[in-house]
């Protein structure tokens, strides 16, 4: 399961020299840990790879170009085109062969990266290619043309040529008619849109049957050809349409028939509705869709479907060209395009974090960057992976890794101070401090990707960037603005990276990452030294014990340290089970986290290892387990705490608990059940010097049946919650009366100001009440059909 060589010490070099993992010195490092106020004001970094002034002195600029193919899983009359990515720098190869699939309304879009070739640029073609983006994007980002006269005039004038801004180049690719090119100039040249050119160059074009060589359109006399593929702009009515052909049959003195409305000509419709008055009724009119609007393709769900837009018949003399020739599928994919660039962005945010983490790093550690990705994708992102299962299983050995730390440095801590200098370390608050004095917040992802706001490459238009030097390393990043994070967010990131380093480069990579971000630990064994003088033979049944464990213990007296309460009194025992206890609830956590990460881990929800987590690693779990194999009989406690002991099995032996889970349990349980469990994972731990696959053997048969997908039951505690948010429905604040060792609770819930339920559940304890309450609560609301 884990190897062993995970166990020898570590050396790496941070910050420039050479260190050994130390021990964490928990009264000084940690003291002043997240005691400073944190600013949610966090930046949002932009990677530096695409980041240059658009300037150059030289007289052609280098590109190097990968294409992106897109491939259409789903049936479409409108296909997809290929589209040139040009950049100013070479992708790291991590990056330039990656592939990933983009949800739109009809299906999913694989898209795959490849390399194609260098191409150098004079400053004029660069100019047209400018020109072309970003009028293509500012009409499919805004679908008008108020903001681009401006922009294209600033370009003209060649302002803020020295500012530093996102500079790249997206360019239709060539058609196979077009190769060896692999960008179709003719389209990239479409924008402005002269007529005289297309008048001289097309005299002699083959028009379509009842149709001259030329229309009649706003801007002059134009070729049919170049008005069968082109965007165009209609004055009277401000929208843009892209143009897919002529209508044979139709022109300005067909019959218009409107559903519901008398018929009457196009010529007339256009003179009572607009005022206009058609001159040339005789053309024929032009086949026009409205265009495409740009949307988030990123997202784990798909779109909601909306109807097609119906075929716009439009007179040509109303419309003005705007770009021709342009494809309706040039124009289509184009708009996917700001989907398939921010995912880019977010692979080169994860590559720069990559390299800051592992810049001086002499160990073989690697990473993959979807993995970093991954670990600094919040849920929020609403993309179809988020850090959820990584943050799951970086808390688990986060508080192993520290746990151990603290049980071998601090010999001689009792369990409540080893557990009040672990929190000062894994704490939300100080987990985010260790996050922002590395800067990690800035590489966070915490917003759903916004189209409207996504940054078209070459338009100046209010965005400027502030450089800033990354830590550890001469790189810098570029800041686009300022956006709030909480500092919960932030520890969950720590978490995640430290769950994503754990997952593909072992135990050695993840205690590198925690050494990096400033939580020293290491995981060397250290002798345990205690003084235990007495024969735990003569007070405990260790033969059977160790039939029971499958474990032989070295030193039997770990296994009467971990089975002795505090309330025990008898001389000859000098402790109990707590430190262990404390040890073993972190080892348990985590080899359980790693077995169901490792079984489960193509799930398709990101949050299913942290249900079945909760399911599996629990007080419940433990404390039914303990009664199925017997153990309380093997407990030492004082008769108080036997009598509760006892008072637990007799609630089980009401229960057929060979065929139920233990958080499914709806009584009361002594906690010593569930300790013992734990302490009995310590001490074989430290027994076998720290073997980790060695507890997981000995201690699984006792939690039999681990959690599957299909046997993990719903939280009703967290499952009302939801519904109540989801329908609108008030829960009320539970009252809970106390008496005589037995708990009263009552909870309301409302709709629209009336009391839709109420119940009243009286058990051992506060929190199996609000167990039971909440079971009934939704067991009435399926038979009364409410929710």
């Amino acid at each position: 399961m884990m190897s062993k060589e995970t166990m020898e010490p570590i050396d790496m070099e941070i910050d420039g020299t050479q260190q050994s993992a130390d021990p964490l010195v928990v009264e000084e490092a940690t003291q002043e840990l997240g005691s400073e106020p944190y600013d949610d004001e966090q930046p949002s970094y932009v990677p530096a790879e695409l980041v240059k002034p658009w300037c150059s002195n030289d007289a052609s600029v280098l590109y190097h170009c990968y294409l992106i193919q897109m491939k259409q899983n789903f049936c479409s009359h409108i296909p997809v085109n290929n589209v040139v990515l040009g950049l100013r720098s070479e992708l790291n190869c991590d990056i330039a062969n990656m592939n990933f699939d983009l949800v739109v309304d009809k299906g999913t879009i694989t898209v795959n990266f490849k390399k194609a070739t260098e191409i150098h640029l004079s400053s004029e073609q660069v100019l047209q290619c400018r020109r072309f983006q970003i009028t293509i994007f500012r009409i499919l980002v805004d679908c008008n043309l108020q903001n681009l006269k401006e922009v294209l005039e600033r370009l003209s004038l060649g302002q803020n040529l020295e500012v530093e801004s996102i500079n790249y180049l997206l360019l239709p690719a060539a058609r196979m008619h077009q190769k060896p090119l692999i960008i179709d100039w003719e389209c990239v040249m479409s924008v402005p849109f002269r007529s005289e050119e297309n008048s001289e160059y097309h005299i002699d074009c083959s028009p379509p049957n009842n149709c001259s060589g030329v229309l009649h359109t706003k801007n002059g006399m134009v070729c049919t050809c170049r008005v069968q593929n082109s965007l165009v702009y209609t004055p009277h009515t401000s929208l843009l349409y892209c143009i897919t052909g002529l209508l044979d049959d139709l022109n300005g003195n067909s019959l218009l028939r409107p559903r519901g409305r008398r018929a009457r000509t196009y010529k007339t419709h256009y003179e009572e509705k607009h005022g206009i008055n058609l001159r040339v009724d005789q053309q024929l009119l032009l086949k026009g869709r409205h265009i495409f609007r740009v949307q988030n393709y990123l997202l784990s769900c798909r779109q909601q479907r909306k109807k097609e837009s119906k075929p716009v018949e439009l007179p040509p003399e109303l419309c003005s060209i705007v770009m021709s020739p342009l494809s309706i599928s040039n124009l289509y994919s184009f708009s996917i395009v700001p989907s398939i660039m921010y995912r880019l962005e977010s692979l080169l945010l994860a590559l720069n974090l990559k390299n800051m983490i592992l810049d001086r790093c002499t160990e073989n550690v690697t990473i993959p960057t979807i993995k970093v990705l991954e670990a600094i994708t919040t849920k929020g992102c609403q993309e179809n992976f988020n850090l959820e299962s990584l943050e799951t299983l970086g808390d688990s050995f986060l508080k192993y890794a520290t746990s151990q730390q603290l049980f071998k440095t601090y010999q001689n801590n009792a369990e409540g101070l080893l557990s009040g200098q672990r929190e000062k370390i894994v704490s939300n608050p100080a987990l985010c401090k260790f996050g922002c004095d590395r800067k990690l917040p800035g590489f966070i992802r915490n917003e759903c990707f916004d189209p409207k706001k996504w940054t078209i490459p070459g338009d100046y238009s209010g965005t400027s960037f502030l450089s800033e030097d990354l830590p550890f390393n001469e790189r810098n990043i570029y800041i686009r603005r300022r956006r709030k994070v909480k500092d919960e967010t932030v520890a969950d990131v720590v978490e995640a990276l430290i769950g994503a380093f754990l997952s593909t480069g072992g135990e050695i990579a993840a205690i590198y990452f925690m050494n990096w971000v400033g939580i020293k630990v290491d995981l060397v064994h250290i002798p345990y030294e205690r003084h235990f003088q007495v024969q735990p033979e003569k007070l405990i049944d260790v033969r059977y014990l160790k039939s029971l464990l499958n474990y032989s213990f070295r030193d039997p007296s770990l296994l009467l340290e971990a089975l002795t309460h505090s309330s025990c009194m008898l001389p000859k025992i000098p402790g109990c089970y707590e430190r262990l206890e404390f040890l073993g609830d972190a080892v348990l956590d985590y080899v359980i986290t790693f077995y169901l990460y490792n079984k489960y881990r193509d799930m398709s929800s990101p949050g299913f290892l942290t249900d079945m987590r909760s399911a599996s690693v629990n007080n419940d779990c433990y404390a039914l387990s303990a009664v199925k194999a017997g153990l309380h009989k093997h407990i030492l406690a004082s008769d108080n705490v036997d009598n509760d002991i006892a008072n637990t099995v007799n609630n089980f032996g009401r229960l057929s608990i060979e065929s139920i889970f233990g958080w499914e349990i709806e009584t009361y349980f002594s906690e010593v059940l569930a300790d013992i469990i734990e302490s009995l994972a310590g001490a074989i731990f430290v027994d076998s010097e720290y073997d980790k696959d060695i507890v997981f053997q000995s201690i699984r048969p006792l939690l039999e049946p681990l959690v599957t997908p299909e046997t993990m039951p719903l939280n009703h505690i967290r499952e009302s919650k939801d519904i109540c948010q989801k329908m609108h429905y008030i829960m009320k604040k539970p009252v809970i009366y106390t008496s005589n060792g037995v708990v009263t609770r009552t909870i309301e819930v409302e709709a629209k100001g009336a009391v839709m339920y109420k119940h009243t559940s009286t058990v051992s304890n506060n929190k199996t009440a609000e167990k039971v309450a909440c079971k009934y609560f939704l067991r009435s609301l399926k038979e009364t059909n409410l929710e």
